[in-house]
């Protein structure tokens, strides 16, 4: 079907499935996206990249593992970056990432488990934008879980919004 979009499953490293939309081109025809990065919120606006270190849970406040970022304009679909700054080889890390809408809904749209190798970048996507639901941000999570080999993995991750 011309233009039709598929879902196909992406294997994991630890073996977690996350879906992925693929778009299926028309012959004879472009398919070009304008992507733009998507500011974080609390950034200064200067570098739509985020550098973190995952944290021990807290008792009571926040973590550091949510950032969100926001979506200033309607836009077809989604891009997630991911890339690891440290790692251990015997430790995984969860990753989850969001889309978050103005009715307060949200849809997750990455679960996965991750043992990348320093250095090494993973993109999530492109995910198409929710018909009938406007979203207002991007929420990347990347959690130290039960896993005490995770506590100090540093990473970096953006989205970008496609047109």
């Amino acid at each position: 079907m011309p233009g039709s979009r598929t879902f196909r499953p992406l294997l994991m490293a630890a073996g977690s499935v996350v879906a992925i939309l693929a778009t299926t081109a028309v012959p004879g025809q472009a398919q070009t996206d304008r992507c733009t990065f998507l500011q974080p919120i609390g950034g200064d606006g200067s570098n739509p990249v985020v550098s973190k270190t995952v944290g021990r849970a807290k008792l009571f406040g926040k973590t550091n593992w949510n950032t969100d970022f926001i979506v200033d304009r309607p836009y077809r679909n989604y891009k997630f970056f991911f890339t690891a700054n440290s790692s251990d080889a015997k430790a995984k890390y969860p990753v989850e990432g969001f889309m978050k809408f103005t009715d307060g809904t949200s849809l997750q749209v990455i679960n996965a488990t991750m043992n990348p190798p320093i250095g090494q970048g993973q993109e999530f996507g492109p995910f198409p934008a929710v018909p009938e639901k406007q979203a207002s941000q991007m929420n990347f999570k990347v959690g130290a879980s039960s896993d005490p080999g995770a506590l100090g993995f540093s990473y970096r991750i953006s989205v970008q919004g496609c047109m």
